[in-house]
């Protein structure tokens, strides 16, 4: 028989559970698909917003959307159509009852439980399609699937290696293979990053600045040498690529940082005739500790586990 087991509401970010169904069913392969859901919940923020994953005699569906993830089990002959029409009818529900402020906020795992009543409610009637009277969306569902078929997952993309999720090339129906790359968040920003983010800045404009007064004086006296041009863009470059290392993760990291300090050291050696000593000192004093900034900031550590 086709059927929908259960469902849940989760927090993207972190795989928080903010409402589930009541489920009674203790079978092996329901205690299967449990483990499915926790490594599935902290895996959304790598994953698309539309997806399925087959895990035999079950189906895992889930959409995401404003940072929240409607998820759902089923039977393996359950038509797919009626599960994301079942899912989008939750997601409308939810966005419609609760403030996106509060779901960003929430701290305690089943914060919204109340919302298990509608839950239940539209489950039952997807269980009963005698019942439906939704004809005009499922056609409008069966079309958008056809042209965006869901992302189908692979049992062995939800393997870990310590507390991090591998980086493999998965199968997207319909458009051949994507790398399901991960999104790896850095720890939260403290108050001298942010003062090393805003010097950065302040670095790379004045080097900008300077950069266009030599242009000037290159064009009004032809003995000028081209290079100063050069070498205070290069130190834009490189404080504005601070910036960018200090918000956002990417592969070897710490590396490109003092590779970057290294050129700006380079820069400001080549520009000590137009600097006085306290700005070349300014220059690679706010270079280190940007470096040091870079440095400190590390990726964030394995989700926390919610039970879920």
């Amino acid at each position: 028989m086709s059927m929908i087991l259960s469902a849940s509401v989760v927090r993207v970010r972190d795989g928080l559970p903010l409402s589930a169904s009541t489920d009674y069913d203790q079978s092996t392969g329901m205690q299967e698909c449990r483990k499915y859901f926790k490594m599935l919940s902290k895996k959304l923020s790598q994953l698309p917003d539309r997806c399925t994953l087959k895990t035999g005699q079950y189906n895992i569906n889930f959409i995401s959307s404003l940072g929240v993830s409607y998820m759902m089990l089923c039977t393996e002959n359950y038509p797919n159509v009626l599960a994301f029409c079942f899912l989008d009818e939750l997601q409308k529900e939810f966005i419609t009852t609760y403030n996106m402020m509060k779901t960003n906020t929430a701290v305690r795992p089943y914060c919204f439980i109340e919302f298990d009543n509608f839950i239940q409610r539209t489950k039952q009637r997807y269980n009963n399609t005698r019942s439906l009277s939704t004809k005009m969306n499922l056609a409008d569902m069966q079309t958008e699937i056809k042209l965006r078929p869901p992302y189908q997952i692979s049992l062995s993309e939800l393997g870990s290696a310590n507390g991090f999720a591998h980086s493999l090339v998965v199968e997207y129906k319909g458009t051949g293979k994507i790398p399901a790359a991960p999104h790896q968040r850095l720890e939260p920003v403290t108050l001298p990053g942010i003062v090393s983010f805003v010097l950065s800045l302040l670095c790379g404009a004045l080097n900008l600045i300077r950069g266009f007064h030599a242009i000037e004086s290159l064009l009004q006296n032809e003995g000028e040498d081209f290079s100063y041009v050069i070498a205070f863009f290069l130190g834009t470059a490189a404080c504005l690529y601070q910036c960018y290392l200090f918000v956002y993760y990417t592969g070897w990291r710490n590396a490109k940082s003092f590779l970057t300090f290294g050129l700006i050291c380079l820069c400001n050696m080549y520009l000590y005739e137009l600097r006085n000593l306290w700005q070349l000192f300014f220059h690679v004093t706010v270079g280190a500790f940007s470096t040091l900034q870079i440095r400190l900031r590390q990726p964030q550590g394995k989700s926390p586990d919610y039970n879920v």
